[in-house]
């Protein structure tokens, strides 16, 4: 008898692109996939966060390298992608929330929004899968999308919105691109405590309705993304394709 054996997780040799990369979730993507072995390009809008991160990343000897990218621009991502070169792996976690409200929703903020986290997202997926492609090559692309592609939320039926489309639009790629091998998933997170999130924990009714949510009892941490992450990009998800990852705590379970 011949055991199995275990899928490597590890990414040595791979290229990867995380948009949104400078901090919070992606910061941790990033460091992940480093950490697995992969060359990672760091992108993010802005140069002195993303620079500052890379930084550190190189200092502690892992493979990174830095590009300023607007995931709203198409053809500032047509570009990035054209000139950093085929991808094995793409993970988007550039987004944006206005919360408020939908009696009280801004037109301006709903564009905003939906331009960051629906059309960035979309046409960064399929930039990557164009690369893959043409490289004949199969490829993971990860969408960080969230819990409230799942649920509702309060004063989120924007940010809601936008996350339903993500999880849509990756069950229609993994579909159309399976026969390529090029996978997509999603990521969903519950409230993971961030610079960007913070002042949202520091209001206590709030804090106390995310942690009556969410059935661990604790809020989460850009630590527990990680793992996930490295899983959708590596061979131990081979046969993982259409699929969301829900890094929640327990919160959409009921």
């Amino acid at each position: 008898m011949t055991l199995p054996k275990t899928p490597s997780f590890r990414l040595d040799g791979k290229r990867a692109l995380v948009a949104g990369g400078s901090r919070g979730i992606g910061l941790g993507c990033a460091v992940a996939l480093a950490e697995a072995g992969a060359q990672v390009v760091v992108a993010a809008r802005g140069r002195d966060a993303l620079e500052a991160a890379v930084a550190e990343m190189v200092a502690a000897g892992l493979r990174a390298e830095a590009r300023v990218l607007d995931v709203t621009d198409p053809q500032a991502v047509a570009s990035a992608l054209a000139e950093t070169g085929p991808l094995d792996v793409l993970v988007n976690s550039a987004g944006l929330a206005r919360h408020s409200p939908a009696l009280d929703t801004d037109p301006a903020d709903f564009d905003a929004v939906m331009a960051a986290n629906v059309r960035g997202a979309y046409f960064l997926a399929t930039e990557a899968a164009r690369g893959m492609q043409a490289a004949g090559k199969p490829g993971s692309i990860v969408q960080i999308s969230s819990q409230m592609g799942h649920i509702g939320g309060p004063d989120r039926a924007v940010y809601c919105a936008t996350k339903h489309a993500v999880e849509g639009m990756t069950k229609a790629m993994a579909i159309e691109w399976g026969p390529l091998g090029i996978r997509v998933n999603t990521i969903c997170p519950t409230f993971i405590l961030t610079e960007l999130t913070r002042p949202t924990f520091d209001d206590p009714t709030k804090r106390a309705w995310i942690e009556g949510k969410i059935k661990l009892g604790r809020v989460g941490e850009v630590e527990d993304i990680m793992g996930a992450v490295v899983f959708l990009a590596s061979d131990a998800s081979a046969l993982v394709t259409g699929s969301a990852i829900l890094v929640d705590g327990g919160w959409t379970a009921g």
